[in-house]
Order: structure tokens, then C-alpha cells, then sequence
């Protein structure tokens, strides 16, 4: 194990994680039964809309990142200074999936940023991951004014879009962090400590799917970093086939 990565592990204040490959023994995989998630579904919002979402059937990441610019499906339009599409590699193994953009997102058009997005970056380098391997994407593609939680409104009208980078990306495990991204993603509305800490699988695909705390939470109770990194390790699972 090399010393980046040690601290990496020791800023988080967990175990590492070690490969089902390697030499040394791993933690015991967590349960991987769960309940089959609804798939999200392509309802319209209201207002102006830049085109109907079943036109993006056929658009590849560069088209997709285009139509969501110029969208105005919702009255988020009207406040952000840019969308925020999202990063990393076009078929990327790891999908994260966080909630909205932040004020410091909407300024720099990219998903998390700032202390939390540093705290995800130190999480992806203790599974030998960064946001140039993974992908990294919110439901939400507009920052919702004082950072409030998205509408239902809000959420369906982005929909389309996140399934639609899904279905490109083909990630073989998906990481929601968060209880917005959670809740959107397999269509429950259970507590976030009653959804982690076991597999679900998300649309006709049935993709693996890891339900864990945002970044965001653990700056506020990093007491809860032991419950990330044992998600992190079941996420981490599917590559080895633990999960499958």
C-alpha cells in the first residue's frame, strides 16, 4: 500500500480498503439483499421547455452536456449563473450522485467543490479513485436558490437527464450520497440509515446501487465517517463480485 493512499485513509479516519485480489485479508462483505428500485421515469416538468426529453434518446455526453445549458425546463434557469453537468470519465466503473449544486458549483460549474468536494476527493483516493476515473453527477443540473433542498417539481424535470447520462456512462456500480439523491434514485422515501449498508440496483439494468452520507453530513458529524467507508467497502465489493 503506497503512502499517498495511508493519507488519504488517515485524513479520514478509517481502515483501507484491500483488493478481494490481494494477499491480505479484506472485512467480511455486509448483506446484499434489497428491494428492487422503480426506475426513474421521464415526467414533464412545467414551464418553458428547450425540447421534449425523449429527444435525448440519441445524444451522446457532448450533445447531452449541450441540451442541459440550455435547458429551461424549471425556474431554475432563471437564477444560476451555470448548469452543472457533471465530471470525470465518459464510461467510468464508479457513478456518484450527489443532490444539487452549491453556491461555489454554480460559480465554477462543477459538482462538489469547496470542503466537501476535497473530503469526497480523499474518499475516492482511499479506493484507488479520483473524479477523473469515476463520474460525478448531482440529480439536480441548476443550483436551487440558498442551497434548499430540490422539489419534486424540480427533481422530475431533471430526470431525464440523469438517466440519460446513466444509460451512456454504464457504470457498473452507482455511490447515491445523500438523502435527496437516495430517495430520487430508487424512488423510496425510507430514512438514509435505514437504506445504506446493503445493495439495491437501480433501473431495468438493475445496476448495483450504494446508498451513503454526503460529504457535507460528515463535516458536520465525523462521527459517521466509519459508516462511509464501510459503504465505500460494499460499493467497492461489485468490482471483485462480491456484490453480483
Amino acid at each position: 500500500m503506497d503512502a499517498r493512499r495511508i493519507h488519504y485513509l488517515r485524513a479520514m479516519g478509517v481502515t483501507p480498503w484491500i483488493s478481494r485480489t490481494a494477499a491480505e485479508p479484506e472485512p467480511a462483505p455486509l448483506t446484499a439483499d434489497g428491494p428492487e428500485p422503480v426506475p426513474l421515469t421521464r415526467r414533464a416538468g412545467s414551464g418553458s421547455t428547450s425540447q421534449d426529453p425523449l429527444a435525448l434518446d440519441g445524444m451522446d455526453l457532448d450533445a447531452l452536456r449541450a441540451s442541459v445549458a440550455g435547458c429551461r425546463r424549471c425556474p431554475l434557469h432563471e437564477s444560476r449563473t451555470q448548469t452543472v453537468f457533471g465530471v470525470g470519465a465518459a464510461a467510468a466503473d464508479l457513478l456518484i450522485v450527489g443532490e444539487a449544486p452549491g453556491a461555489e458549483e454554480d460559480r465554477r460549474g462543477e459538482p462538489f467543490v469547496g470542503r466537501a468536494g476535497q473530503l469526497l476527493d480523499a474518499m475516492l483516493a482511499a479506493v484507488k479513485q479520483t473524479r477523473t476515473t469515476a463520474y460525478i453527477a448531482n440529480v439536480l443540473k441548476c443550483r436551487p436558490p440558498n442551497n434548499r433542498d430540490p422539489s419534486a417539481e424540480e427533481a422530475a424535470c431533471c430526470a431525464p437527464y440523469l438517466q440519460r447520462q446513466i444509460e451512456l456512462i454504464q457504470p457498473r456500480v452507482i455511490l447515491a450520497v445523500g438523502r435527496v439523491a437516495a430517495h430520487r434514485l430508487l424512488e423510496e422515501d425510507l430514512p438514509l440509515g435505514r437504506m445504506r449498508g446493503r445493495l439495491h440496483t437501480y433501473g431495468a439494468q438493475r445496476i448495483p446501487l450504494v446508498v451513503t452520507y454526503h460529504p457535507a453530513y460528515l463535516l458536520r458529524r465525523p462521527s459517521e465517517k466509519a459508516k462511509v467507508w464501510q459503504d465505500l467497502l460494499l460499493a467497492m465489493s461489485v468490482f471483485d463480485g462480491a456484490g453480483q
